[in-house]
């Protein structure tokens, strides 16, 4: 077995580092959360299988690797949690994070009591820990399922939060263990002090943060990478600082500075969120196989079949209880509130925190308690890891809660950008292009790109055709999205088909077969001539995707049905109206004493947050 000497442990992070980047790569081409992979790869190098790796490998500077291997990924997660996009699950988010993580809390706690014949306080202990999701699991698994942003919303800002709320009342719980406290006070006053001094460290790191960014000049010449570098290293400062001043505050004060600065208009943020993110699959990668390697199989086969039912109640009685009890009320579907409980998955801070602990316990005298912490709480992160974050997309798919993809082909200037658009606004969209340049091109810009031809059926099927809901051919060459256009309407079924022309000529022989037709001369006439007849107009429709938006929807909602624009309008978002509605072919203003009538297709425009408020009110099912 490796020990810590210098000659053994460079390879021994070589090839984590290396695992890890393959890991990804695998994750993106099976549309498996890479922590599956990493996992996996942590035991077979793990003593159990090939011993490459154990318990001596790092020597004492594991906990102190994991610690800041943990704050980075953790205020990786917090940078990337808006205001913006909380605003998609405000209450859900709320309820997560503290009706869902009580129940947790308290649902855990009785199972591994009553199922393993656990003392109470460690029946705490493990409760605290496995009430943390986390994004180091969370992220990955919403790499692979693209789902609506209010479901995203709700599970990466319950991952953060209760990764601090978990983390800092495992370690009072563990405190009150070691030291013999019991008081309700007592313990109150532990958790209180350690989240303030972790709020208050990560506020003053970030007004330093900030103001060196907004207010220094960091090297014209190079001044995103210094941008890039300072926000690391504060990053890693809050969480030494706070650290130091109490035990575990560090990952509040981390969490803390994400989401600060996440929220404030900072330099760079774009080239800060991909540097941290590349730095985030490095350090996860590590953190995740260290851990893993030190799994025993006998400790957690010593559980027997009450293991077995604690992660049994963890997952499908705790978990599915909390979602839908945080989500009463809330416009989630059914299938989306079923996601949510059964793609919860335990991350590295229950690992990694576990695994401290029970090294003290044992330094303590207490070996038994110490095995059923960790056992445990690895057998839970093992299982919901493997089964939840790996059938995560299986899961999303049966349950129907993917958003139907939007396929664009041609990844050329006009494909990428009606491709930003439509993910503004929360749709699933694919490149279709045959261009090794273009296809470069586009995912550098962040677009999942298929490369192919796309006047082909296997290349269509494969990127998701029988699965979309609109189709696009965008590519300079008519007779392609002519072919296309044909193609897919008569070998799928899509809601919608368009096709560009960029020869005015070819607009009428394109709509006389059938194609629904965007002419490129046309429409850049049209957009000209509206600037000048429609000034106002132009220049708020400039703002639609950001600022604003027009959607069109279909009625649904059988308690607005027979009621006039009258009655429904006031109900609606004060920033939003009502504009045109299609009924049977025939498309009009709507006058106030105008009557909806289900299957109405009602066109509402106005401010970005408010339109979807209103599909939702509408459209309850969208």
């Amino acid at each position: 077995m490796a020990t810590a000497e210098g000659a053994n442990l460079i390879p021994i992070v070589a090839a984590i580092i290396g695992i890890g980047v393959v890991s990804q790569v695998l994750s993106d081409r099976f549309q498996v959360p890479s922590v599956v992979f990493l996992l996996f790869s942590g035991i077979v190098l793990g003593p159990e299988v090939l011993g490459v790796i154990g318990p001596d490998s790092f020597g004492n500077a594991l906990s102190a690797i994991v610690g800041l291997s943990v704050a980075i990924i953790v205020f990786e997660g917090a940078f990337h949690l808006r205001a913006d996009k909380l605003r998609e699950a405000p209450s859900a988010t709320i309820g997560l994070v503290t009706v869902g993580a009580v129940l947790s809390l308290l649902g855990t706690a009785a199972a591994v009591h009553f199922l393993l014949e656990a003392a109470w306080p460690i029946s705490f202990l493990i409760g605290a820990l496995l009430v943390a999701t986390g994004p180091t699991v969370i992220t990955p698994i919403l790499e692979v399922v693209p789902a609506r942003d209010r479901v995203e919303a709700a599970l990466e800002a319950e991952g953060i939060v209760n990764d601090v709320t978990a983390a800092i009342l495992a370690v009072v719980i563990f405190e009150a263990i070691i030291s013999g406290i019991g008081t309700a006070p007592e313990l109150l006053t532990l958790f209180a002090e350690r989240l303030g001094v972790g709020v208050i460290v990560g506020g003053l790191v970030t007004a330093t943060v900030y103001y060196a960014l907004r207010y220094v000049d960091l090297s014209p010449g190079n001044a995103p990478q210094n941008a890039r570098l300072l926000v690391l290293a504060g990053a890693l400062v809050a969480y030494g600082a706070a650290d130091t001043i109490a035990t575990e505050s560090g990952i509040a004060a981390v969490a803390t500075a994400g989401i600060l600065l996440a929220n404030l208009d900072v330099p760079y943020e774009e080239d800060i969120s991909a540097f941290k993110g590349d730095i985030t699959l490095l350090v996860l990668s590590f953190v995740f196989i260290a851990l893993a390697a030190l799994l025993q199989f006998e400790t957690l086969i010593a559980l027997g079949v009450g293991g077995l039912g604690v992660v049994v109640a963890v997952a499908l009685i705790v978990r599915p209880l909390g979602v839908f009890l945080s989500t009463v009320g809330d416009r989630f579907s059914f299938q989306e509130r079923m996601f949510m409980s059964l793609v919860g998955p335990r991350g590295i801070i229950p690992a990694s925190v576990a695994t401290l602990f029970a090294i003290q316990l044992r330094a303590e005298g207490l070996t038994e308690a110490a095995d059923l912490l960790v056992g445990t709480v690895f057998l839970v992160i093992l299982a919901t890891v493997v089964l939840e974050g790996g059938f995560a997309r299986r899961i999303a798919e049966y349950l129907d809660i993917i958003p139907m993809r939007v396929l664009v082909i041609g990844g050329g200037k006009v494909g990428r950008e009606l491709a930003a658009r439509l993910e503004n606004r929360g749709e699933n969209v694919v490149l279709i292009d045959q261009s090794q340049e273009a296809v470069e091109i586009a995912r550098n810009e962040g677009f999942t790109v298929h490369k192919g031809d796309g006047t082909d059926t296997d290349v269509l099927r494969s990127a998701g055709a029988d699965n979309s809901r609109i189709v696009v051919a965008a590519t300079g060459d008519d007779d392609v999205n002519l072919l296309v256009a044909q193609l897919v309407n008569s070998k799928f079924d899509p809601e919608t088909v368009l096709a560009r022309a960029n020869n005015p000529d070819n607009v009428d022989a394109f709509e006389e077969l059938g194609v629904r037709t965007i002419s490129s001369v046309l429409a850049t006439a049209q957009a000209m001539d509206n600037y000048i007849e429609r000034p106002a107009m132009m220049d708020w429709m400039g703002e639609v995707g950001h600022t604003g938006d027009i959607q069109e929807v279909e009625l649904t909602a059988e308690e607005h049905i027979g009621r006039t624009v009258r009655e429904v309008g006031p109900e609606l978002p004060g920033d939003c109206l009502i504009a045109l509605v299609a009924r049977d072919g025939d498309t009009r203003v709507p006058n106030a004493d105008f009557t909806l009538q289900k299957g109405d297709r009602i066109t509402v425009m106005g401010a970005n947050e408010s339109v979807r408020e209103a599909l939702q009110y509408v459209h309850p099912d969208d």
